[in-house]
């Protein structure tokens, strides 16, 4: 019966046939012609809805935790508005001359003059005068750029930055840390911009050396070519504990990173009234921002190194075990009052396997706006002093908890400023570098106040940090009495260090 009635179809189509098409074209018409009114109704519209109007309050960075905490970030801010400059995601590309042109001028600002002179002479509009003379300019200035040189490039740090300075210097027990080894938001846009002023320029851990294909066959690190018009300076940058652990909730601090709906990394943080607003809340967001104003701050769309532990989770999700089920959490919190029926009642709609998937995707987010991810152990252990026991089982739970979410990562920045070495080169045959190798490490990051302190070895690479925290400025400035200047060549302490913060800062001894 089927095939019957399908037979008497194709008759029946056929008989149409003539009569079918001229009614198709009738209909065809009709649909574009309503679809042209409604693209141009939309182009009338566009850039009319609704947006919320916000700034962040000033405020400070980052916080390392001392030990074990908790965080779920949050401050006073009022809700951000949608920065027009970011285009929104899956938004159409300008196919026009003009919007070959703009592609072009970015990735030249960028200093990845190859990729604009490739994506002129490959575009429809390759033998215009305009991009002959765009392809020139830029084969002439590429003709004068400066091999950067891999062993004096100067690495900075800091922790999640500090938004609102009144909740995290109210004098309660957690000031004392955040004064030491936080950086504030008026802190780290000053530096952004005087150090952008000085020549500096971001480039990526992977840039300064690689590991490769030799040419005997064999697999080793290569130092990077990072070509620079002469003057500019490289450096690389990072943040610690980018975590947004429990402690932190309510001094001053974002919440967690999300994908905005532009398709790129931003901060929720919450607010006085308990509503959560989006924004440029940490340093993500916040270099995000200075990069969109200043493209050539960034070699080739670098960006920071963004470190993680596991123990509370990342990225503001609480991804560990322990928030799987009272049992964990209560053995794990075995010596706080906190209680896992606590924990839940703040969070009504949480879901453990959703926090995983949430934070993947952010993950997968940052690195592919340029972003590195990396370890910082799992539980912020000292990873030079701890028994190898512990030492194992630690970068265990850090594969297994962490990169897991993250995907593979190479890097890892020891807590503390520790290492596994001294300053002279790795002992590569050592039971801790073995270790580490053994699960993909190639890049290690220990803390170290000279400006370039570099070791490219053979199968991986090595790199002091400099850290911008309100220990190094305050000790830097000249009422301190110390007569330091470890950040002179970076921006003038006296202009950038925050006059909200308690002074004396406390040394790291008290």
């Amino acid at each position: 019966m089927e095939n019957r009635h399908y037979s008497d179809r194709r008759g029946y189509s056929r008989r149409r046939r003539q009569t079918g098409s001229v009614l198709s074209y009738i209909i065809l018409g009709s649909i574009l012609a309503t679809l042209l009114v409604i693209a141009g109704w939309l182009y009338l519209h566009k850039g009319t809805g609704d947006t919320k109007d916000a700034s962040s309050p000033d405020v400070e960075s980052d916080g390392t935790p001392p030990g074990e905490g908790d965080g779920t970030g949050g401050a006073d801010t009022e809700s951000p508005e949608t920065d027009g400059a970011q285009e929104t995601e899956g938004a159409a590309e300008d196919n026009s001359l003009e919007g070959y042109l703009a592609r072009a001028g970015r990735l030249a600002a960028g200093y990845d003059y190859d990729a604009a002179i490739e994506l002129l002479t490959a575009s429809p509009y390759a033998d215009s005068q305009e991009a002959l003379a765009a392809v020139e300019e830029y084969n002439a200035v590429k003709s004068t750029l400066v091999r950067a040189n891999p062993r004096k490039i100067t690495h900075v740090f800091f922790h999640t930055l500090i938004m609102d300075n009144s909740k995290a210097f109210d004098g309660d027990d957690r000031q004392k840390g955040y004064n030491q080894v936080m950086t504030t938001k008026s802190e780290f846009l000053k530096i952004l911009q005087s150090m952008y002023d000085r020549g500096f320029v971001l480039v990526r851990l992977h840039d300064i050396a690689y590991e490769t294909t030799l040419d005997d066959g064999s697999v080793g690190f290569r130092e990077g070519d990072i070509m620079l018009p002469p003057g500019k300076q490289p450096f690389v940058m990072s943040q610690d504990d980018v975590c947004y652990y429990e402690y932190m909730d309510g001094d001053g601090f974002a919440k967690r990173v999300i994908v905005g709906e532009d398709g790129r990394p931003t901060c929720e943080m919450k607010m006085d009234d308990g509503s959560i607003s989006v924004g440029s809340y940490d340093l993500i967001p916040l270099l995000d921002d200075f990069i969109d104003e200043h493209p050539d701050f960034s070699y080739k769309g670098a960006r920071a190194v963004i470190a993680f532990t596991g123990y509370n989770g990342i990225l503001g999700y609480r991804t560990a075990p322990s928030y799987s089920s009272k049992e964990l959490y209560d053995e794990a919190h075995a010596n706080t009052n906190k209680k896992y029926e606590d924990f839940l009642a703040e969070r009504p709609d949480f879901n453990y396997e959703q926090e995983r998937q949430d934070a993947a995707r952010v993950a997968e987010c940052l690195k592919a706006s340029g972003y590195e991810l990396a370890s910082h152990s799992w539980g912020h252990r000292n990873m030079g002093n701890i028994d190898m026991e512990d030492f194992i089982a630690d970068t265990d739970k850090w594969e297994d908890q962490v990169e897991t979410l993250t995907g593979p990562c190479d890097i890892i920045l020891f807590p503390f400023g520790s290492d596994i070495g001294d300053w002279h080169p790795y002992d590569t045959s050592s039971e801790r570098f073995q270790y580490l190798h053994s699960k993909g490490f190639r890049y290690f990051c220990n803390v170290d106040s000279n400006k370039y302190y570099v070791q490219i070895g053979a199968d991986h690479m090595r790199q002091g940090r400099r850290n911008l925290d309100g220990y190094r400025m305050y000790y830097d400035l000249p009422e301190s009495g110390t007569g330091n200047e470890h950040l002179k060549d970076l921006f003038d302490v006296n202009e950038v260090f925050d006059r909200d913060r308690p002074t004396p800062v406390p040394k790291m001894s008290e």
